[in-house]
C-alpha cells in the first residue's frame, strides 16, 4: 500500500457523504420535536429550553444598562447606553481564577459581585440603581425572564451548590452580602440569545442565533404553538426563543453511526464524558485535541516527522484550537504559520511534505465541523420555514477560522430547502450587547405595563367618584 493511501485509510472516518448529514438532519428534528413536546421533553438528549424573551428590539429603547458575561474563564462587565440605533459600550475583563471556577457557588458569586462592585466604582455608577442583564453560557432551564435554573455546569466549571439553584436568586444574594451597591437582574440569557438579540436591534429579519466558539449552541424564534411545555401569557406576539443547547444532540446515541475513535477518545478524557456528543464533534475546545491525535496517528505510523514527535505532542491538550486556524491561514508553499506551529511544539525536523499532511488533517477536521454545524442551522431553518432569515453567529472558531463561514455556506446551499433565502453575520458583541437589549425590552415592557396599569387604576378611580357624586 502506498504511504498516501495509508493516510487516506486513516482520515477517511471524517469524511461523511450528503446522506450522512441528511440523515443527520432528520435525526436532529426528531431530537427537537422530542424536546417541544409534553410527554418526551423528560427523556429527551435535547431540551429546547424556552428562554422567555418574546420580543425582538424595537428601536425605542433607551437608558443605562449593566451586562454580565459569563461562559468560559473570562468573565465580563459591561455598561450600555442605549439610545434608538445609538449604542455605547464600555467593559472590563475579570479572570476567573481555576480554584473558583472548581470551588463553591457562594464563592464564585462573591466574585462576581466583587466585580461588578469594582466596575461600578471605576465608572462612578455605585450610587445609581441600574436594571442588570446576566449572560449565562451554561444549560439552563428558565421559569421566567430572570429565573434560570442550572442544568449542568459545562466547559471546565464544576462550581458546587450551583446545579439546581437559581442563579439569579445566588446573584441577588451575594449582592445583598456586600450591601454596597443596588442592582437587580431582570434578564438572564445564554449567548445564542446575545447574539440574536445584538444582530436584531440593527437587523429585523434575524430569527437565529449561533454560537461557534469553545462550545457550540443555537436558539431560534418558535411559534408559542409548537411548545408544549409553554406556561407563559398568550399576549402577542405568539413566539419565543428556543435556547436548544444543541451540543447535547447524540448523547442518546444518534450520532454513533458517524463517531470515529477519535472523537471516542476525546470524549473519555473530558471532563463531562457522554455529555455534549454534537459539540465535542464541532466546538473550539475539542478540535485542537482531535487533529492532535490523528496527527500523533499518522507519526507513530511513520508519516510524519519521520516517525519522531515531540513532549508537546504527546501531551493532551497542548495543540491549540488556534493553531488549526494558523495552519489553514497558510496560502502558498512557504507554509509560513505551519512551520511556526511545529516551532512552538518543540518538533525539530519536519518537511513540506509533513507541512502539506498536517493542514490536510486540519482541513478534515474543521470541514467536517462547519458542515456539522451547517447541518444544525439547516434543521432550523427548515422547521421555520421564513422566506428569509438572518443568522447571527458569533464565537472565537467562527470569527478566526479562515473558512468555517464559507465552508457552511457552502453546505446550506445545498441542504435547505428550496426558497429559503439565510444569510450567516457576524453579531458584534452578542453576549454583552445583546443582554442589555433584552433587559432594555424588558424594562420597557415592564414600564408599559405599570403606567398601563396606573392609567388603569386612575379610571377605575375616577369612575368611582364619577358614581359617588
Amino acid at each position: 500500500m502506498q504511504p498516501f493511501e495509508e493516510i487516506e485509510n486513516i482520515v477517511r472516518p471524517f469524511i461523511l457523504s450528503d446522506d450522512d448529514y441528511k440523515e443527520i438532519m432528520q435525526r436532529m428534528r426528531q431530537k427537537f420535536d422530542e424536546g417541544l413536546g409534553k410527554e418526551t421533553n423528560p427523556t429527551a438528549s435535547v431540551k429546547m429550553f424556552t428562554t422567555y424573551v418574546r420580543g425582538v428590539p424595537d428601536g425605542s429603547e433607551n437608558g443605562e444598562f449593566l451586562a454580565l458575561d459569563l461562559g468560559g474563564t473570562n468573565f465580563r462587565v459591561l455598561l450600555i447606553s442605549l439610545d434608538g440605533q445609538e449604542v455605547k459600550m464600555e467593559s472590563k475583563i475579570f479572570l476567573i481564577p481555576q480554584q473558583i471556577m472548581l470551588g463553591s457557588g457562594i464563592q464564585l458569586f462573591d466574585h462576581i459581585a466583587e466585580c461588578i462592585f469594582k466596575f461600578m466604582k471605576e465608572h462612578n455608577i455605585i450610587h445609581k440603581k441600574i436594571p442588570l442583564g446576566f449572560t449565562f453560557s451554561f444549560p439552563c432551564k428558565q421559569l421566567g425572564l430572570n429565573k434560570a435554573i442550572l442544568a449542568h455546569w459545562t466547559k471546565g466549571f464544576k462550581c458546587e451548590g450551583v446545579e439546581g439553584e437559581d442563579i439569579v436568586r445566588l446573584l441577588h444574594e451575594a449582592i445583598q452580602r456586600r450591601g454596597d451597591i443596588e442592582v437587580e437582574c431582570l434578564a438572564v440569557i445564554n449567548d445564542t440569545v446575545g447574539a440574536l438579540m445584538s444582530c436584531a436591534h440593527s437587523n429585523r429579519k434575524c430569527a437565529v442565533g449561533l454560537i461557534l466558539g469553545t462550545g457550540t449552541n443555537a436558539c431560534y424564534i418558535e411559534k408559542i404553538d409548537n411548545v408544549e411545555l409553554w406556561d407563559g401569557d398568550d399576549e402577542e406576539p405568539r413566539e419565543v426563543m428556543i435556547n436548544t443547547e444543541w451540543g447535547a444532540f447524540g448523547d442518546d446515541g444518534a450520532l454513533d453511526f458517524i463517531k470515529t475513535d477519535y472523537d471516542r477518545k476525546v470524549d473519555k478524557t473530558s471532563i463531562n464524558a457522554g455529555k455534549q456528543t454534537y459539540e465535542k464533534m464541532i466546538s473550539g475546545m475539542y478540535m485542537g485535541e482531535i487533529v492532535r491525535l490523528l496527527l500523533e496517528k499518522l507519526r507513530k505510523g511513520g508519516h510524519l516527522f519521520g516517525g519522531k514527535g515531540s513532549e508537546e505532542m504527546s501531551t493532551r491538550g497542548r495543540f491549540y484550537t488556534k493553531y488549526v486556524s494558523e495552519i489553514e491561514s497558510d496560502v502558498d508553499e512557504h507554509f509560513k504559520n505551519t512551520k511556526q506551529v511545529f516551532e512552538e511544539l518543540n518538533i525539530e525536523k519536519y518537511t513540506d511534505e509533513d507541512c502539506r499532511i498536517a493542514q490536510y488533517v486540519c482541513s478534515l477536521i474543521s470541514t467536517r465541523a462547519a458542515y456539522l454545524a451547517a447541518a444544525g442551522i439547516g434543521c432550523i431553518l427548515n422547521k421555520m420555514q421564513r422566506p428569509e432569515v438572518t443568522v447571527a453567529v458569533d464565537g472565537s472558531l467562527y470569527r478566526f477560522h479562515p473558512h468555517f463561514h464559507d465552508l457552511m455556506v457552502e453546505k446550506l446551499n445545498q441542504i435547505v430547502d428550496p426558497g429559503i433565502k439565510f444569510k450567516l453575520t457576524l453579531s458584534h458583541d452578542g453576549s454583552g450587547k445583546g443582554a442589555a437589549i433584552v433587559t432594555a425590552v424588558a424594562h420597557r415592557i415592564r414600564q408599559t405595563k405599570s403606567s398601563n396599569q396606573l392609567d388603569q387604576l386612575a379610571k377605575d378611580v375616577q369612575k368611582q367618584n364619577l358614581e359617588g357624586h
